[in-house]
């Protein structure tokens, strides 16, 4: 089993969200994160003030999937992520060793799906 971890853009998370469930990957945990990588962040103003926002709002998004279903998953989010700017994000690929449904007790697979 594998984890993915995508930092994306807030504004493609319901794209990202929707080809996954089309390709018949249900489950994701998401939350908003904040970050900076190449970018340096950006630079803003406010009451005629110039400052650095060093940290940009992104979205976090994880997956656990079968080994069998990660390069397909990796595909779907880049494809539903990418703009083509600077700042698209990032995808990281874990082992996951074990998994456990706390309802019935299920582990690793079974407890996936």
């Amino acid at each position: 089993m594998k984890r993915i971890e995508a930092i994306i853009r807030t504004g493609r998370l319901e794209d990202v969200k929707l080809s996954l469930e089309q390709a018949g990957i249900s489950g994701l945990t998401c939350e908003p994160v904040r970050g900076f990588g190449r970018q340096q962040g950006q630079t803003g103003g406010f009451g005629g003030s110039n400052y650095a926002l060093n940290l940009v709002p992104k979205t976090r998004v994880e997956v656990v999937l079968p080994d069998d279903q990660v390069e397909s998953a990796i595909d779907i989010i880049i494809q539903a992520a990418q703009t083509g700017e600077m700042g698209d994000g990032k995808i990281f690929v874990t082992e996951v060793l074990q998994a456990v449904r706390i309802r019935t007790g299920e582990r690793d697979e079974a407890a996936l799906s």
